[in-house]
C-alpha cells in the first residue's frame, strides 16, 4: 500500500530543504527524500565550501518558508558589485566599475550564505513543522506517473503516491531521465575552486568579480572570521589550471591568490580546504512532466556567475507555490504544470544564455578582446539608464 502525500520533493539539498520548508509552511503534506544526509558543519568531511548569494527577490520565498528569521543573523549584505578588469599586461586594476544597490532601492542586492550553513537551517527548519517528513539517506529509485498521481518507489522499498513530485535531485536527475526529458548542455572545459579566506582590507560588504583571462575570481563578503574581515572566493579557470592549482602547497597558493585578485585586499590568508567543482550551462527542454515539476539544478546550471544559479531555483519555486496556493485542489494537474513551463522556460533560457555570453567573455585571452570586453563595460557603465536596467535585469525585476 503507497503511503500518500501532496507533494514528493527528490533532492534534500539547498532547494529541495528550501521547497519543502515553503510547501510545509503553506499546509500541504510533504516528503523530502535525498541519498546523502545534509553535512551541516563547515568543518565536517564533505560540507559544502561554497557560499550562496540571495538577491533580493529570494527573500519573500525564504520568508514565506520560515527560514529568512533563521537566516538573517548569519547574513553577509551585498551592497555594490564591483567589477575590475585586469586584463593588462600585468595582473594589476585598469577598469573598476561600481554597482551600487542604492541606485535602485535601499535594500542591498543581496545577503551571502554558507551553503553548509543553508542546508544546517533547512534541516532545522523542517524538523518544526508537523506536516513534512525528511528522510535523509533514501533515494528515489522508479518512477510511474499517472493522470492522478506520480507513483515513486524509494530505495528503502516503501511507495509513495504523491499529488506532485518536484525533480529536485541535480544536474544528472534521475527523475528527468524517467521522464524522458532531454537537455541542452554545454560545455566550457572550466572548473571552479571553491575556498573561504580572511585578508587584511575589510570588503566593506562589496563583492568584487576581477576579470583576466580563464574565468572570474570572485570574492564574496562573508562575516568577520577570528577577528578578520573574511571572503568566500570561486576562482574559475581551465580546468587543468584548476587541478594545477589546488595542488599547489598552501604558501604557493596564498601566492597565486595575492597575483590573480590584483592585491585588492592585501595578501589571502586560506582558511577551508579547497573544493573543485565543474562548469557547465544546462537546460532541460521542459520543466514539467506528467505530474513532476523540474526545480533547481534538475532544470537548469549555469556557471557562478552574478549569483543567478540558486536564484533561479527560488523563482522555480516561488512560481510553483504561487500556482499551488492559487489553486490547491488542481495541485500537480496538466493545466498547473503548463503554466508553471510557459512562465518559467523562457525565463531562464534567456538567462542561460546571457550567463553563457558573460561567461565566454571573461575566458578571453587575446589581448585585443580583453581591450574590447574592457571598452564594453565603460560603455555600459557609463549610462545611468543602462546601468540601473542591468542590476535590475540581474536581481530578476521589472524596470
Amino acid at each position: 500500500m503507497a503511503e500518500k502525500t501532496d507533494i514528493l520533493i527528490s533532492g534534500g539539498g539547498v532547494a529541495g530543504l528550501t521547497a519543502a520548508a515553503a510547501f510545509g509552511a503553506a499546509r500541504f503534506s510533504v516528503i523530502c527524500v535525498d541519498p546523502a544526509p545534509p553535512v551541516t558543519e563547515a568543518g565536517a568531511d564533505g560540507a559544502d565550501m561554497r557560499t550562496t548569494a540571495f538577491l533580493q527577490p529570494a527573500r519573500r520565498v525564504l520568508e514565506e518558508a520560515g527560514l529568512w528569521t533563521r537566516l538573517a543573523p548569519h547574513a553577509a549584505a551585498l551592497r555594490i558589485m564591483r567589477i575590475v578588469d585586469a586584463g593588462g599586461e600585468t595582473p594589476e586594476p585598469r577598469l573598476v566599475k561600481d554597482f551600487d544597490s542604492g541606485e535602485i532601492g535601499e535594500e542591498p542586492f543581496g545577503w551571502n550564505f554558507p551553503n553548509w550553513l543553508l542546508r544546517r537551517e533547512g534541516v532545522a527548519r523542517l524538523a518544526e513543522l508537523p506536516n513534512v517528513s525528511f528522510r535523509p539517506g533514501i533515494a528515489t529509485r522508479t518512477l510511474l506517473t499517472r493522470e492522478g498521481e506520480a507513483r515513486v518507489t524509494l530505495s528503502d522499498g516503501a511507495q509513495i503516491a504523491a499529488k506532485l513530485l518536484i525533480a529536485a535531485d541535480g544536474r544528472d536527475s534521475q527523475m528527468r531521465q524517467a521522464l524522458g526529458i532531454g537537455v541542452q548542455t554545454t560545455r566550457y572545459g572550466q572548473k571552479a575552486l571553491a575556498f573561504t579566506v580572511t585578508h587584511p582590507i575589510p570588503h566593506d560588504n562589496v563583492s568584487t568579480e576581477v576579470h583576466r583571462t580563464g574565468g572570474p575570481f570572485t570574492l564574496v563578503p562573508l562575516p568577520d572570521r577570528d577577528g578578520l574581515p573574511s571572503s568566500a572566493v570561486v576562482w574559475m579557470e581551465r580546468g587543468p589550471e584548476v587541478l594545477r592549482l589546488a595542488a599547489l602547497p598552501v604558501p604557493e597558493f596564498e601566492a597565486e591568490m595575492l597575483a590573480r585578485s590584483a592585491g585588492l585586499f592585501g595578501p589571502l590568508t586560506l582558511v577551508t580546504r579547497r573544493s573543485v567543482w565543474p562548469i557547465i550551462s544546462q537546460i532541460a527542454d521542459r520543466f514539467d512532466g506528467e505530474r513532476t515539476a523540474l526545480l533547481a539544478e534538475a532544470a537548469h546550471v549555469v556557471p557562478p556567475i552574478g549569483a543567478q544559479g540558486l536564484n533561479m531555483s527560488l523563482a522555480d519555486l516561488a512560481c510553483l507555490l504561487d500556482l499551488a496556493k492559487a489553486a490547491p485542489d488542481r495541485l500537480g494537474d496538466r493545466a498547473m504544470l503548463t503554466a508553471y513551463h510557459r512562465r518559467r522556460w523562457p525565463e531562464v533560457k534567456a538567462r542561460v544564455t546571457g550567463i553563457d555570453l558573460l561567461n565566454r567573455t571573461s575566458m578571453l585571452s587575446a589581448r585585443p578582446l580583453r581591450d574590447l570586453r574592457a571598452s564594453a563595460l565603460n560603455a555600459l557603465y557609463s549610462l545611468k539608464a543602462v546601468r540601473t536596467t542591468l542590476m535590475k535585469a540581474g536581481l530578476g525585476m521589472g524596470r
